[in-house]
C-alpha cells in the first residue's frame, strides 16, 4: 500500500475511536502511576495510529507492515526484558498492560507484538548465548528486526514433542531440514527460532536469518482470522546454519514451553482487550439505536446482555491482575497461566458474540469492530494451546492424572 493512501486513511478516520475502558471495581487503584501513565500512551498510539487503518488492512488481508518500527518505538517488543539489550525493564503486569491495549484494537497487532516480545526475543534472552544477546535483542526491541516462531508442523500441533524437524552436525554448522505452518510473522520475519531435533533426537532451539539458503517462508492466503497479520509457513531445505545460532541454555520440551507460557499469559491480557472494546461498542450502540420509540438499551433482555459481559470482564480483570502480581514474584504456575488464558479468550468469544447479536446487521460491517474481534478470536482460542489442552493442563493439576497419554 503506498504511503499516500494510508495518509488518506488517517486523515478521514482521525477522532473516530472513541474508546472508554470499562472499570466496575476501580481496578485501576491497583495500578501504579507508571503503569497507568504507559497504558495511556499506548492507549493513545492505538487510537492515532492503528485504529485509523487497521479495518482497511483486515479487509484487504494486508499485514501493515510500517507498524513495526511504531511498536518498537512505544516499547511493545519485549517491555518485560533487561534494559541493557535496548528493552523496556518492565514488571509483567505493565507488559500485560500493553498487549491488552493493543489487542483492544486488533488481535493480529497483539499477536505481532507477542511473538516478538515472548517467542522471539524471551528464548534469545532466557537461553541464549551473551554474543547471541547482543546481536539480536536490541534490532528486535526497536523493531529493525522482525521475528518469527517455529513449533509447530503440519502433523505435529497439540503434540510438538512428535516434530519431525531436525538438524545434522557438519562440523562448523548444521544442516536444517524440515517445515513449520501456521507461523505469525513468518512472510516478513528477518529471524527465526526454530525447535528441532538434533542427532540424537534431543529438542534445541536455532536462529534461522532470513537470506540462509535453503529457507523459504510461503505466505499462507484465504484466512479468516487475524487478517491484519501475516502467517506463513517455514521451509528449511539442507539450510545451513553456523553452530554459534543455536540456543545453548536449554535442551526439550521445557524451551519452547517455556517461552508458550510467557506467551499465554500476555494473551489471557490481550484477549480481555479485545472483550473491553466489544462491550463499549456495545454499550455505545444501545444507547444511539431506536427502536420501538427509546433506544435498545431500555430494554431488558439488551440490558442483561450488557450485564452479563460488564460481569464476566470484571472477573477476567481480577484474574490477569492477580496473575500479573504472581508473575512479578516469580510465583506463577503454567496451570494458573492455562486458567486465564483459556477463560479469557471464552469470555471474551462470548462478549464479542452477545455485542453482535445486540447491533443486529450493523454488527457484521466494517463500520464497527465486534465481527472483527470474533474472528480473531477463533484464532486466539486456538493458539497457543487450544481451548481442550487448557482445560487437560488444569485437569492434570487438579487430579495429578496425564490425561495426553
Amino acid at each position: 500500500m503506498e504511503n499516500l493512501e494510508i495518509e488518506h486513511l488517517y486523515e478521514a478516520n482521525r477522532g473516530k475511536d472513541k474508546y472508554i475502558a470499562p472499570d466496575f471495581y476501580g481496578i485501576d487503584d491497583l495500578l501504579s502511576d507508571e503503569q497507568k501513565l504507559i497504558r495511556q500512551s499506548v492507549r493513545d498510539w492505538v487510537k492515532k495510529d492503528l485504529s485509523p487503518i487497521i479495518e482497511y488492512f483486515a479487509q484487504k488481508s494486508e499485514f501493515p507492515q510500517h507498524i513495526v518500527k511504531k511498536l518498537g518505538d512505544i516499547g511493545a517488543f519485549g517491555p518485560q526484558l533487561p534494559v541493557e539489550y535496548g528493552c523496556g525493564g518492565m514488571d509483567y503486569t505493565t507488559y500485560g498492560i500493553i498487549m491488552q491495549e493493543l489487542e483492544r484494537c486488533d488481535s493480529g497487532v497483539r499477536s505481532t507484538a507477542s511473538v516478538q516480545g515472548s517467542l522471539v526475543m524471551y528464548p534469545i534472552y532466557k537461553f541464549g548465548s551473551e554474543e547471541q544477546k547482543q546481536k539480536y535483542l536490541p534490532k528486535l526491541a526497536s523493531g529493525e528486526m522482525l521475528g518469527c516462531f517455529g513449533l509447530t508442523e503440519p502433523d505435529h500441533g497439540s503434540n510438538p514433542s512428535g516434530m519431525t524437524t531436525k538438524f545434522e552436525d557438519k562440523g562448523d554448522h548444521v544442516l536444517l531440514n524440515g517445515a513449520k505452518m501456521w507461523i505469525s510473522n513468518a512472510p516478513f520475519a528477518d529471524v527465526a527460532v526454530v525447535w528441532a531435533k538434533n542427532d540424537q533426537g534431543k529438542i534445541k532451539g536455532i536462529i534461522v536469518e532470513r537470506g540462509m539458503e535453503g529457507f523459504t517462508t510461503p505466505e499462507t492466503h484465504g484466512k479468516w482470522s487475524l487478517r491484519a497479520s501475516a502467517t506463513g509457513e517455514l521451509v528449511f531445505n539442507n539450510v545451513k546454519v553456523p553452530k554459534e545460532n543455536i540456543l545453548p541454555g536449554v535442551e526439550g520440551l521445557k524451551g519452547p514451553l517455556t517461552c508458550l507460557n510467557s506467551a499465554r499469559y500476555g494473551i489471557s491480557w490481550g484477549a480481555l482487550g479485545a472483550a473491553m472494546d466489544c462491550y463499549d461498542t456495545a454499550v455505545r450502540y444501545s444507547k444511539e439505536r431506536i427502536q420501538f420509540d427509546k433506544p435498545i438499551g431500555a430494554f431488558q433482555l439488551q440490558q442483561k446482555k450488557l450485564a452479563e459481559m460488564l460481569t464476566e470482564i470484571t472477573k477476567a480483570q481480577l484474574l490477569v491482575w492477580r496473575l500479573g502480581q504472581l508473575m512479578d514474584k516469580g510465583l506463577a504456575t503454567p496451570a494458573q497461566i492455562s486458567m486465564a488464558k483459556r477463560n479469557n479468550v471464552e469470555i471474551a468469544l462470548n462478549v464479542a458474540r452477545e455485542a453482535r447479536q445486540m447491533l443486529g446487521g450493523m454488527g457484521i460491517t466494517g463500520e464497527f469492530p465486534i465481527m472483527r474481534h470474533m474472528m480473531n478470536l477463533e484464532s486466539v482460542v486456538t493458539y497457543e494451546g487450544t481451548h481442550d489442552i487448557h482445560l487437560l493442563i488444569l485437569g492434570m493439576e487438579i487430579t495429578g492424572e496425564n490425561a495426553f497419554n
